[in-house]
């Protein structure tokens, strides 16, 4: 079970354990002492974020203001962290923060001598508040660099509760049942499933999902280390899994060719829209903002999740992603850089994202109450309790070098959808996976 702590803490109690601050006895504060020891400084931030997530993000940033009179900056990098980041080092112009969305990235960061590891305040608030996956995927050679603040939980299918129930089916539990509902909804009119194939890395989603259940955690990580081939009997295994979805056009809205055509916003509105055409989704808990800010669903009555079910004789995989915060040895502002993280990492930090909606947190120690609906918070308690229990795995293809695993219209991403569009021949895409792959982990050094 997941271990529950009230966030809302009061006065020096507050402070001594969220923070391991010293402000009852007098001595300095640390970030979150509330004693404006920082006024006048400024901390630079980078990351991803873009729109209402960046808007809800600069909520955090404020209330990191609020107690330590540290103003903020925040600049929206685009998906091409590394890139922008790289270059602001060689421009003389580093940010003193940044949100890491990839663990690969994190680890080439640090292997470029980038990044200080975490203050040991940081780094208690760690092992007091997340579980140890969380602490492995932000170290890098035993040497804790980053912090996961925000974190996704990509096991989660998505789905209209009218159609399903129009069709007269019930959330699956198994990956082949979920295929038969399919086809039920499919014969009630809609397609069964709509996926955004435009965008490779959902269907990097998918096949890491199907991939966790049915070959185990342990080849999981062999693979996303690339210990293991992507020729290996496993992966050919996964991929014709996945293929028997991919072909069958009564399940996917537009068959290929849509979903080729389709975004990942474009696949929450076939289901989710004005004018559906079709009764499920799959994609992380982020489907549940674009469904409410878009397109006015209720969570929980009109957009509701069933966790993505065990494939074969496999157990129900959790795959999750994450940002991580991490301190530039360039920046020009270490200290207060570092502050931020030792707020960041507590309980309180990530409650204000949590009740402006569109965020889960891996601190085990966060309040369920600060999230706003029943659905957030019982997708919240899975992705902890998947932690507790270490059956949680990262994203993979987050875990490549860029080159494979994160880089549009190359790598991973592009062989999956010309698999996509052609899933008639799994062993020779496991092959071309495996010469990417190859390619790109030689040139990662």
């Amino acid at each position: 079970m997941m271990r529950r702590r009230t966030t809302l803490l009061t006065g020096c109690t507050a402070l001594v354990l969220a923070l391991g601050a010293t402000a009852c006895g007098g001595g300095p504060v640390s970030a979150g002492g509330g004693d404006k020891a920082l006024s006048g400084q400024t901390v630079t931030v980078a990351g991803v974020w873009s729109g209402t997530e960046q808007k809800n993000f600069q909520k955090v940033l404020d209330a990191f203001t609020e107690k330590t009179g540290a103003k903020t900056q925040f600049t929206s990098t685009g998906d091409n962290v590394s890139t922008v980041v790289g270059s602001k080092i060689e421009g003389g112009n580093a940010p003193d923060v940044v949100m890491v969305p990839q663990v690969g990235v994190v680890q080439q960061f640090a292997k470029n001598d980038w990044l200080k590891p975490l203050s040991k305040t940081a780094q208690q608030s760690v092992d007091a508040n997340f579980a140890p996956v969380w602490k492995n995927y932000g170290s890098v050679d035993d040497t804790l660099y980053g912090l996961y603040f925000k974190a996704a939980h990509k096991s989660t299918v998505w789905y209209s509760p009218d159609a399903l129930a129009q069709a007269g089916v019930e959330p699956p539990k198994s990956y082949d049942d979920m295929l038969k509902a399919g086809q039920t909804v499919s014969d009630s009119g809609l397609a069964a499933f709509s996926v955004a194939g435009q965008d490779g890395w959902t269907l990097t989603d998918w096949f890491e999902n199907v991939y966790l259940s049915q070959a185990g955690p342990e080849k999981y990580d062999a693979l996303a280390t690339h210990k293991l081939k992507w020729t290996d009997a496993s992966v050919v295994e996964a991929l014709t899994t996945l293929g028997k979805l991919f072909k069958d056009k009564q399940l996917i809205a537009g068959g290929q060719k849509g979903a080729l055509n389709t975004d990942f916003p474009g696949s929450v509105e076939k289901v989710f829209g004005p004018k559906p055409e079709a009764g499920m989704v799959y994609e992380g808990d982020f489907v549940a903002g674009v469904a409410r800010d878009q397109f006015g669903k209720s969570i929980g009555e009109d957009a509701n999740f069933f966790p993505f079910p065990a494939v074969g004789g496999g157990k129900a995989p959790v795959v999750s992603g994450g940002d991580a915060a991490v301190v530039l040895k360039d920046g020009k502002n270490q200290k207060a850089g570092m502050a931020l993280l030792e707020y960041l990492a507590t309980p309180e930090a990530a409650a204000v994202w949590a009740e402006a909606g569109g965020f889960l947190s891996p601190n085990k120690n966060v309040d369920l109450a600060s999230y706003g609906d029943d659905v957030t918070r019982a997708t919240a308690k899975s992705l902890v309790s998947a932690g507790d229990s270490n059956s949680v795995r990262f994203d993979m293809s987050d875990q490549a070098p860029a080159a494979f695993g994160g880089t549009k219209g190359a790598g991973e991403w592009k062989l999956l959808q010309d698999f996509l569009r052609d899933p008639s021949d799994p062993k020779a895409t496991a092959a071309k996976l495996e010469a990417a792959a190859a390619k790109a982990y030689e040139g990662q050094g």
